[in-house]
């Protein structure tokens, strides 16, 4: 998959530190990609919307 035209952005709720950050790229048709900020050449996730929907809703039932 191209990421080329991929528009990352971090959590606001990242330190500026950096420590484990992910990165999330939400821009593209039909998919949504997550990767490592520390590492941003390196392998990136990819994940259907209604996937990355589930996948954070679970986050948030968690908190």
């Amino acid at each position: 998959m191209d990421l080329t035209n991929a528009t990352w952005r971090k959590s606001r709720r990242s330190g500026s530190s950096g420590g484990n950050c992910i990165e999330v790229a939400d821009n593209l048709p039909g998919v949504v990609c997550v990767r490592d900020s520390k590492d941003p050449a390196g392998p990136a996730l990819t994940f259907g919307p209604a996937a990355w929907r589930a996948f954070v809703a679970q986050l948030v039932e968690r908190q």
